[in-house]
């Protein structure tokens, strides 16, 4: 069964990780924007170049823009082939394009999952991370520190890094830009009885597998 799903939730609450599992586990794609953007751009692609044009002049990329990019993506990709959107739709113009995305290529959304997190937790969550910077190997202050210290378990390096906007003032402002204007397409989900809430501050096992049983329901 081919399944289109949205995972929802600030920027820190673990929807790239999420992703990714299920990606492994279930051969999905995730089909985040910003990487795909990225990836036109490079390609010189004609909706890459359109991005280039735009954002060149400082502008930011239209929602035609970016619709167009989310439609080149799953031509490629064919019908059979479920897909996670990350990052998209942000706004109620977006989540309405893309019912006319999928429903012009004969899919529908299945399911909307939001991460809900406690804001103080996540600030916590956040600014405390830090990884490898040659294999790029994730850890924390508090919860993930290298068993032997200043060497990456995975690959011996002794030189880490920090995200720059891993702050606390960063990371709140994510959150408010989060509720005021992504958040807000949660009620056009909740109408259509799709929007699933999973606890995004459990343990990263616990949070698939209460993915895994919203996933199981599907049809």
């Amino acid at each position: 069964m081919t399944l289109n799903i949205i995972l929802l939730g600030p920027p820190g609450a673990g929807k790239g990780t999420q992703a990714s599992r299920l990606e492994d586990e279930h051969g999905m794609v995730q089909l985040s924007t910003g990487d795909m953007l990225r990836a036109a751009v490079k390609a010189g692609t004609p909706i890459g170049l359109q991005a280039k044009a735009v954002m060149d002049a400082g502008e930011l990329v239209s929602d035609e823009i970016v619709s167009g990019l989310i439609g080149e993506r799953l031509d490629e990709l064919g019908g059979d082939v479920s897909v996670i959107f990350d990052g998209y739709p942000r706004t109620a113009a977006q989540a309405e394009a893309l019912d006319g995305i999928l429903s012009a290529r004969g899919r529908k959304l299945d399911h909307v999952i939001e991460l809900v997190v406690d804001e103080d937790a996540l600030v916590d969550r956040i600014t405390g991370r830090f990884s490898c910077a040659k294999c790029g190997e994730g850890y924390h202050d508090r919860y993930k520190l290298p068993k032997v210290a200043d060497t990456c378990d995975v690959c011996g390096s002794h030189d880490f890094k920090r995200r720059p906007d891993d702050n606390a003032e960063t990371v709140r402002t994510r959150m408010a830009e989060y509720r005021a204007k992504t958040a807000p397409i949660l009620p056009i989900y909740d109408a259509r009885g799709i929007v699933t809430r999973v606890d995004g501050m459990a343990p990263i096992d616990e949070v698939n597998d209460a993915i895994e049983t919203v996933l199981a329901t599907a049809g």
